[in-house]
């Protein structure tokens, strides 16, 4: 399948402001394209890239006094085969994790584990399996939290996401992450596209979406607390311990936003139209 994705976000600045923006789709999936992908600006500025530490691409730019518009726009190859199920069996001990997957294992900005670790064990301790400590996660935080954009806020952590009872998508992933490493499961912070694909369409307009990925016998897995169900035609923008590492712009200064718009849909060619 096919699958049509971009944006156009605009920021509005008084004076020139250095930004950073983590827009671009993920390396891993770039043998998918279909067609080019390039971040466009308006008025042009000069945009350049660097692989930060996660295996992300960064956009450095400078949004000239006035302000700028970001766009981009393309064509991405899916199998449009659901989230794959992790495997079953008995957790393994962190001695026999990697390296790299034990910073997923660790605290962070928005994922307090320190917090939540009563929490975690007593509802989810006598499951035996690390699927179904994840699993029952996810079923836990998808009913536990109450969706809307109305509650999103930038400060609103993994424990903040508990106490108060809503938020949007990245409070329930950052709420998941962190009751999957209390229970020694590495998981990591995803975000990206994910359209209305083989489920009913949502009338709220879209957005970028976040999920998590955990570690279960030596590969990761996609879940999803706020949809609770494997879904079609993810595309991976970026990855990190949270939201932290994966801001999708950061300004260096006063840039406020102020239009936005996302699109990933199904079609039937691979070009653009």
């Amino acid at each position: 399948m096919f699958i049509r994705a971009g944006y156009e976000i605009h920021f509005q600045a008084q004076m020139p402001t250095a930004m950073l923006a983590l827009l671009s789709v993920h390396p891993s999936r770039n043998k998918h394209l279909s067609t080019p992908q390039r971040i466009r600006s308006g008025p042009e500025v000069p945009i350049y890239d660097y692989i930060d530490g996660y295996g992300n691409i960064c956009s450095r730019f400078t949004a000239p006094a006035g302000g700028v518009t970001v766009s981009c726009d393309f064509v991405i190859e899916d199998n449009g085969q659901p989230d794959v199920r992790a495997p079953e069996g008995p957790q393994a001990s962190v001695e026999t994790y990697p390296n790299e997957a034990l910073i997923y294992l660790l605290g962070s900005r928005y994922c307090e584990t320190d917090l939540l670790m009563d929490v975690a064990w007593s509802k989810f301790g006598h499951l035996a399996s690390a699927r179904d400590r994840v699993e029952a996660i996810v079923a836990f935080v998808h009913d536990h939290l109450r969706f809307g954009y109305e509650h999103a806020r930038s400060n609103k952590t993994a424990w903040h996401g508990y106490q108060e009872r809503e938020g949007v998508c990245r409070d329930f992933a950052h709420l998941a992450i962190a009751l999957c490493r209390c229970l020694n499961i590495p998981a990591r912070y995803c975000t990206g596209y994910l359209g209305d694909i083989q489920v009913p369409a949502d009338e709220a307009p879209m957005d970028f979406s976040a999920w998590f990925d955990v570690f279960i016998q030596g590969a990761w897995y996609t879940y999803d607390a706020r949809h609770a169900v494997p879904r079609v035609g993810r595309i991976l923008m970026a990855r990190g311990r949270d939201a932290t590492d994966v801001a999708l712009t950061t300004s260096f200064g006063n840039a406020v936003l102020k239009s936005f718009f996302v699109r990933a849909e199904e079609v039937s060619s691979p070009a653009l139209p």
